[in-house]
């Protein structure tokens, strides 16, 4: 087990936990890798140490029922593991998916770095459909409380993070932000003396060419620069920025990551929707426990593609990502004991 130990020792080099929660994060963090599920039960049941799967099971709940997790350490430690520089690019988006009739629903703020999005701050909403401007603020203020505006690159995200509330504390607090906009919102032209639907600024524009406006407009009550395109499909991406450049729809691009994390978190990783956990503070819990997998999983995939790199297909991309070089290398260490001859130095990387 020195690959859990190394694990803990690094753990304890940066979170004030004491050592049996970092011998429990540890153990816990090496059994969701194994078994490729949040489900508790299959959890316990690979746990290592002597105790029974059901003393396992027991201890991973009073984890996540009793533990006082401080969830600004697990973002400390993201930006610490993975060497993240600032100014910061943040991805704001939200997942949602039913245990029956019991809807659970997850805002997340994530640090985009080398193409990736990582876990920062999330809260789960008790609630189904779309998050409301309170929500947002309060997240994106907890994240200013900790590191600062001075940290902040650019915001982004999608169509549903708008609002006229929203543009005015974004533009009110010099906020910088990229947030693509509804096509049929209302702008100004540009002389300002009529209001149109903002597709109708990019409708004689060449399909597939990305258009910077000249001069602000006028969008929700705010003044902002807007660039967008109109999509050989006939789709409209218009994106309002808190300042003029060329680059307003590439760092808008940098949403997308979000949506990869998501996938990795649930269906292509940890199977987060297979959780039976519904209650908000448990199940936020829970999320900082995928965040260290995650993050150990892109650590190991980063490692270990220096000696061993990933496949370019024919259209140029990588084979895998990072994260699931990782995660099946680190699987196939955990899952086979034998394999003596695989290294862990890449735990110590922080």
């Amino acid at each position: 087990m020195a690959d859990i130990r190394r694990l803990e020792r690094t753990l304890g080099e940066n979170v004030t936990w004491n050592k049996a929660r970092r011998n429990f994060l540890a153990k816990f963090t090496a059994a969701l890798i194994q078994v490729k599920t949040v489900s508790l039960v299959q959890i316990s049941a690979v746990m290592s140490g002597r105790a029974k799967p059901d003393s396992h099971y027991k201890r991973c709940q009073r984890f996540l029922r009793f533990f006082d997790l401080p969830f600004a350490e697990v973002a400390y430690l993201v930006i610490k593991l993975l060497g993240i520089p600032k100014p910061f690019i943040l991805s704001i988006d939200r997942t949602d998916w039913y245990l029956g009739t019991t809807p659970l629903n997850i805002l997340m703020l994530s640090l985009v770095y080398k193409g990736v999005a990582f876990p920062l701050l999330w809260t789960v909403l008790e609630k189904k459909g779309c998050s409301d401007t309170a929500e947002r603020l309060q997240l994106l203020e907890k994240y200013l409380k900790l590191f600062g505006k001075e940290s902040l690159s650019f915001v982004t995200a999608d169509r549903e993070f708008i609002g006229r509330d929203w543009f005015r504390y974004l533009r009110r607090e010099k906020i910088p932000f990229r947030l693509r906009i509804r096509e049929n919102l209302k702008v100004t032209n540009a002389r300002g003396s009529k209001v149109v639907s903002a597709r109708n600024l990019f409708r004689t524009q060449r399909a597939g060419v990305g258009v910077l406006l000249c001069g602000e407009r006028k969008v929700l009550g705010e003044e902002v620069s807007l660039m967008g395109m109109r999509t050989p499909e006939g789709e409209y991406v218009i994106v309002a920025s808190s300042t003029e450049t060329e680059e307003i729809l590439s760092d808008y691009a940098q949403r997308w990551k979000i949506e990869t994390l998501f996938g990795c978190l649930k269906s292509r990783g940890f199977c987060l929707e297979e959780t039976h956990i519904t209650e908000r503070e448990r199940l936020e819990k829970l999320l900082a426990l995928l965040t260290v997998a995650f993050c150990w999983a892109y650590i190991a995939g980063e490692w270990l593609a220096r000696t061993n790199p990933i496949k370019i297909k024919k259209h140029g991309r990588l084979a895998k990502s990072l994260f699931r070089h990782g995660f099946d290398h680190l699987r196939r260490i955990l899952c086979n004991q034998d394999c003596l001859t695989i290294r862990f130095e890449f735990i110590r990387l922080c």
